[in-house]
């Protein structure tokens, strides 16, 4: 299954690891089709690193034609939680590993501290295996990793100067891959 975020430098479309970590995607997923991702900026961005996003205490609007950046509180707690609120537990698949440019993981403070904030890397990143769940990779869309690596930040926060926005998710519907996802809905 893949979903596209449209973002205010373009569309990256990611295919989903359905079913290597069923757990982690249902929750991206669902996350995405309530609109929680919308608005939402790339609030933490590191050359070489990663790009991460997720978190609704950091999202965008538009104002005369330009965003800047707005709390949206009512999305939940700062720094997010997962659709079943708080955090969840690890889960890891020994052929997802962070090794190469496009991988997408979750973001997290520790062991089993998923919520709905995660990243991309813009390189392959050996040290984050085991610590971070791999949960899909980039198959559309790295010139706009391209774009996002060169956007300036301010150099204490890894904050964009300007906001990068996910302006919305479309989800691109697989059958198959739903009903392996299904039952890990509560």
């Amino acid at each position: 299954m893949s979903v596209t975020l449209h973002t205010s430098k373009g569309d990256i479309k990611v295919e989903l690891a359905c079913e290597e970590v069923p757990r982690l995607c249902f929750n991206f997923l669902a996350l995405a089709a309530s609109g929680y991702y919308d608005n939402v900026t790339f609030h933490r961005n590191m050359p070489g690193f990663i790009v991460q996003a997720g978190n609704p205490s950091l999202g965008a609007q538009k104002v005369n034609g330009k965003y800047e950046y707005v709390a949206l509180p009512e999305r939940g707690p700062k720094g997010g939680e997962s659709i079943w609120g708080g955090k969840f537990e690890d889960s890891f698949h020994p052929s997802l590993r962070h090794n190469r440019r496009g991988v997408l993981s979750m973001a997290n403070k520790g062991a089993n501290t998923n919520g709905s904030q995660f990243f991309f890397t813009y390189a392959a990143q050996p040290s984050l295996d085991d610590a971070y769940c791999v949960f899909g990779t980039v198959k559309e869309g790295l010139g706009v990793l391209d774009a996002l690596e060169t956007v300036p930040t301010d150099p204490k926060k890894n904050r964009p100067l300007e906001p990068v926005v996910i302006e919305r998710v479309t989800i691109h519907a697989n059958p198959l891959a739903l009903s392996q996802i299904v039952r890990f809905q509560t």
